[in-house]
């Protein structure tokens, strides 16, 4: 017998690691571990993201039951949680997707190890990409740094050979019989039901057509909400390639900016935690707490900060125009630490992804790899004058807007874009010697 591990592949269609499980011909028993490594450290216990792996597992199972098998869930430490089933079940070997994150390969790496007194097979596919680790290389055989090139690469492999599915659900007659197990519930892990629900993804042909028109336009729903059903594998990512290529080459691209930055995580995992570019190590953040304070309120004076972030702390989404807007005044009006905005949209977004998060909070920041220039500063007052020029995302939001209960503007933008270009050349002045 086997066992199927679901991680961030919370689906029974083309599934690749499910697949190729049942493609054994032996029994296979699905499984999903709640890991207490994560959940025990988030501070929110609404976390809309746990209700919503939640609800997904709880749908999951139900389809399970009906093919007369189940899903096991359990709730601890993976290693734990494994040793357990070791013991209850006579497994010979485990199967599940990859997953690139810095925690998770560390956890594979135990669960791997744990394996190998008992000769059990611990066995990746890949599954959450088209094209993963050192799929996509330059000629020197080096990852890019720089997506156009590695979107040329991307597109050159794709063409040559297309993601094909995975017809898991062809196969259902190998899941393994088994009678219905309970299922823990949210309070028994400490947690409750969430205020906020995750969007469904729109993927109706009109967004799909209109993308590259009107994904900028913040007022508009024009935009897929795709991304957290892309994060927990709700949604097949070569269904959404192949939707791409039928509709829209801009959206295209945006699923392969998703890569790169996965990509780039992966070979350079530090950049979690440190600046891509060795140059802006040294920056002279101000950290101003109170400034950090207002801005994560949305209360700084600037309409479509203070929007972006009544939006996200809301519902848990931001339009992606906006974030970069918002990250750009953190980071270059603020003089904030990009790392300090990271971890804010850790805890809040729905979407929350590592590497796209890291990938680009060092993009607006200037420090990253195939960054925009530190130079290159958004004036949040053309953002408006640009994207939402009759105010209707920034008065949906900010309903005190144009009233003397609005703030002023806590900063001149003008000197504060002067001051971060003073502070950005200071630090590559410093890392030159």
């Amino acid at each position: 017998m086997l066992l199927f591990w679901f991680r961030r592949d919370l689906r029974l269609h083309d599934n690749a690691g499910l697949y190729h499980a049942l493609e054994t011909g032996k029994q296979v028993l699905p499984i999903f571990i709640f890991d207490t490594e994560i959940l025990d450290k988030l501070s929110n216990r609404r976390d809309a993201r746990v209700d919503f792996i939640y609800q997904s597992i709880t749908n999951l199972k139900k389809q399970l039951e009906k093919e007369g098998s189940t899903l096991l869930v359990r709730y601890g430490k993976p290693t734990e949680v494994i040793k357990e089933l070791l013991l209850e079940y006579e497994v010979e070997g485990i199967y599940t997707n990859r997953d690139y994150e810095p925690y998770a390969r560390e956890r594979d790496e135990e669960v791997k190890a744990l394996l190998k007194e008992p000769s059990l097979d611990f066995i990746r596919f890949k599954d959450s990409v088209i094209f993963e680790r050192s799929e996509i290389l330059s000629l020197s055989g080096t990852p890019y740094k720089v997506y156009t090139p590695y979107k040329k690469t991307w597109k050159k492999a794709f063409k040559e050979k297309m993601a094909a599915p995975f017809p898991s659900e062809q196969h259902h007659d190998k899941l393994l019989s088994h009678h219905k197990t309970p299922l823990p519930t949210l309070q028994q892990m400490g947690f409750e039901p969430a205020d906020i629900p995750t969007p469904d993804p729109n993927l109706a042909e009109e967004v799909l057509h209109r993308y590259e028109d009107t994904r900028n336009l913040p007022a508009l729903d024009a935009t897929t909400r795709l991304s957290p059903h892309l994060r927990f594998g709700t949604v097949s990512v070569r269904e959404a390639v192949l939707l791409a290529l039928q509709h829209s080459d801009t959206w295209l691209q945006e699923l392969i900016w998703r890569e790169f930055f996965m990509q780039l995580l992966f070979h350079f995992p530090t950049s979690a935690q440190e600046s891509f570019a060795p140059k802006f190590r040294h920056i002279a953040w101000r950290n101003n707490e109170e400034n950090f304070q207002r801005w994560c309120e949305g209360k700084t004076g600037f309409p479509l900060v203070d929007a972006g972030m009544r939006e996200l702390n809301s519902t848990g989404f931001m339009h992606n125009r906006v974030r970069m807007v918002v990250a750009s005044f953190l980071v270059k009006d603020l003089l904030i630490d990009w790392r300090w905005g990271e971890a804010y949209f850790a805890e809040k977004l729905l979407d929350y992804e590592q590497a796209s998060n890291v990938g680009n909070w060092q993009w607006a920041a200037g420090t990253g790899a195939d960054a925009q220039p530190y130079f290159r500063i958004f004036n949040p007052d053309n953002q408006v004058k640009k994207f939402d020029k009759a105010h209707t995302y920034i008065r949906r939001w900010v309903p005190e807007f144009g009233t003397s209960a609005y703030p002023e503007p806590m900063v001149v933008h003008s000197m504060a874009r002067d001051r971060a270009i003073a502070a950005y050349k200071k630090a590559i002045a410093l890392a030159a010697g």
